[in-house]
Formats: C-alpha cells, sequence, structure tokens
C-alpha cells in the first residue's frame, strides 16, 4: 500500500510552535546524511571543513597529540588551496548552482518526502560541515519530533563512514534530556534494489553506447572509496560489502567472470590503503590497449568531488593518456528514479510499527 495513505492518520497533530516534551511525541522524522561539502570552492572555506573532517577519530585513528601537529603544521597550510581548485572544476555541474553533492542531497531529500507524504517530516544533513546532523537533530526535536530516523547515504558500512555518522548520533543523544526514539540504516549492499538501480543505469547507457565487448578486453570498473588496510585488517566489514556488491552486479548483468573490476579510489596520506587502486587499474587498461571502460561509482550515492573530479576528469586522463579508448563515467544515483526507488525502500522497511504500512 501506499505509505502516504496512512501516516496522515497516525501521527498526532502539533500544537504551532511547541517544542517542549510531549507535544508531538510520536511525530516521525527521517534524516539523510551524506559526508559534506565545503561552501565555496576557496581555501578559507575548505580549510574548516578539511578539518573538522581529519580530526574524526574514526577517519583517522592515529592520537591527537601525535596528528594534530601534522595537521596543523603541514596539512592544513597547503592542501585547502589544491583541493579548493579540485571543487571549483565541478562546481555548479550537473544542475546545481554550487556543490553537486549538496545539490543532489537535497534533490534526494525532496523527493523521497513526496513519496513518503506530508506526515513525515524529511531532512538533510552533513556529518562534517552544513547543516550539522546535530544542528538537525535539535531542531526537529525542539518542532516536536520523537521518532527519527538516520540513513547514512552509504550502501556499505565502514567505521568510517556510516560508523562515524551513529558516532555523532549517539553524542547527541548522550547529551539530550529528553531523548528521542531512533533508528538508523546501517547498511544495504546486498539490496535488490540498489543492485538494481546500479544495473539500470549500466544497461541504459548500454542502450546508447553498446553493450561492452568483454571477450575483446572491454571492461566495467566498479569503483568504491578505498578505506586504510590497517581498518580492514582490524575488522572493518567493508571491502566484504563493497565484493559482495561487485558480485551481485556481475551476475544480475551476466558480466562473464573478469569482466567487471571492482577498485578502490580516494586514498590519502602514505598509509597502505585496500586495493587494487582505481587510477593504477584504469591506467593498466590503457597500457594493454583496451578499448572501453565503463566505470560506475556503486559507494557514491550522489555525484561529487570523488566522481565528477577524481573519477571522470583525473581517470579519465590516466586512462586515455595511457593508451586506452572510450572511457565513460557512468552516474547511477542522484534524482534517477531506480535509485529513488530503492532509497524509499530502505526508508519504509525501518518505519515499520512508527507508521501504518
Amino acid at each position: 500500500m501506499d505509505l502516504s495513505q496512512h501516516v496522515a492518520g497516525c501521527l498526532p497533530s502539533r500544537t504551532p510552535g511547541a517544542g517542549v516534551a510531549g507535544v508531538g511525541a510520536a511525530g516521525v522524522a527521517v534524516v539523510l546524511v551524506n559526508l559534506g561539502t565545503p561552501e565555496e570552492p576557496t581555501a578559507a572555506a575548505v580549510r574548516p571543513y578539511l578539518r573538522e573532517f581529519l580530526t574524526d577519530r574514526r577517519v583517522i585513528e592515529t592520537h591527537p597529540l601525535l596528528w594534530r601537529p601534522i595537521l596543523e603544521g603541514a596539512i592544513l597550510p597547503r592542501r585547502p588551496a589544491d583541493s579548493a581548485e579540485k571543487y571549483a572544476s565541478i562546481w555548479g555541474t550537473g544542475g546545481a548552482e554550487g556543490s553537486p553533492l549538496l545539490y543532489w542531497t537535497e534533490r534526494q531529500r525532496d523527493l523521497l518526502a513526496e513519496e513518503l507524504g506530508g506526515g513525515i517530516e524529511v531532512r538533510f544533513a552533513m556529518r562534517y560541515g552544513s547543516p550539522s546532523l546535530r544542528s538537525v537533530l535539535d531542531e526537529i526535536h525542539a518542532g516536536g519530533v520523537r521518532r527519527v530516523l538516520v540513513v547514512p547515504m552509504y550502501p556499505q558500512y565502514s567505521a568510517t563512514s556510516a560508523g562515524t555518522v551513529i558516532d555523532e548520533l549517539a553524542r547527541w543523544t548522550l547529551a539530550a534530556r529528553d531523548q528521542m526514539e531512533m533508528r538508523t540504516l546501517r547498511s544495504f549492499p546486498d539490496s535488490p534494489a540498489y543492485i538494481e538501480a546500479l544495473a539500470a543505469a549500466l544497461e541504459g547507457h548500454w542502450d546508447e553506447a553498446g553493450r561492452p565487448n568483454f571477450e575483446g578486453g572491454e571492461r566495467v570498473v566498479a569503483s568504491f572509496h578505498s578505506i586504510p588496510l590497517a581498518m580492514h585488517e582490524a575488522g572493518d566489514p567493508y571491502r566484504g560489502e563493497c565484493e559482495l556488491t561487485g558480485s551481485l552486479l556481475r551476475e544480475r548483468l551476466e558480466i562473464p567472470e573478469g569482466g567487471l573490476i571492482v577498485t578502490y579510489q580516494s586514498v590519502f596520506g602514505r598509509a597502505e590503503w585496500i586495493g587494487p587502486a582505481t587510477i593504477e587499474t584504469v591506467g593498466e587498461l590503457g597500457e594493454s590497449g583496451c578499448a572501453r571502460v565503463d566505470v560506475v561509482c556503486p559507494g557514491f550515492a550522489a555525484d561529487c568531488l570523488e566522481t565528477l573530479e577524481e573519477i571522470d576528469i583525473l581517470n579519465r586522463e590516466e586512462f586515455t593518456g595511457r593508451g586506452g579508448g572510450e572511457f565513460h563515467y557512468v552516474p547511477w544515483a542522484n534524482d534517477r528514479a531506480p535509485w529513488i526507488a530503492a532509497l524509499v525502500g530502505e526508508v519504509e522497511a525501518r518505519l515499520g510499527g512508527w507508521v501504518a504500512l
């Protein structure tokens, strides 16, 4: 049944402007949480964003007494200008007036709200930058909400991604006197609707460009964000969930063994990261004379710096510059209908008992 037909009758009416305990206690909200973005493609705007990101102990596990001098003395004086230049290269692309990540996250919030109906408040937050998760939780709490589903926008779980969102949620809860009832979406690497959204994007691309000639050496690359090898060896389940997604996507598209390669991108610093590295893989494919590579990024629910600049610019240059033929970056999420349907399904599945389904 259509969720929106039943929500309004389940929720009590709210007293306008009331935010005290007991008012609207059954109000339900959904908060989508993505990584974050600087407000402008400038070094001045990137610096505080990077500082917040790189001081998260889930992201950088080195003790602060050792890490902060490196961060403040070597990284933050130099890296913001380089990052700002990269942000500038993708700022305003894909219909966005500014940050593509912000634009697509807002768009997903709007589409999800339409599907869920007016009885559920749908918001978005950024783990780093603005609007912060804490500020959004404060606002919905003040509006009378006492039940919230927090949705980290990461199909594969890592302590460095969904884990840090849940940490922040826990910190808000620890500081709250009148706590909310909370649920989270951990991950969905094998969700049939999610796999279908990935497959639909590639099949749509193939309708125009033709299916790759896998027997002739053409390849699909599924590129995920990397994590340090030490985190993987310490028990982070991320790599296994990425490989599961890649395997299910290959099976769904009936790609022969070896035709789809799972790789990892966006490494940082001198530590060893899980691989194979995307940029090294596409470079090797180029050197081998690969006539075509289609790259999809299953772990990114919204186009951002990592997809638009790192993949569609840097990796494209690496592949073609080393002798490769056609390079295709294939977006799969943003506001595409199969992805929104998958997102709605994941959210609805976790609202059971709070709203009539």
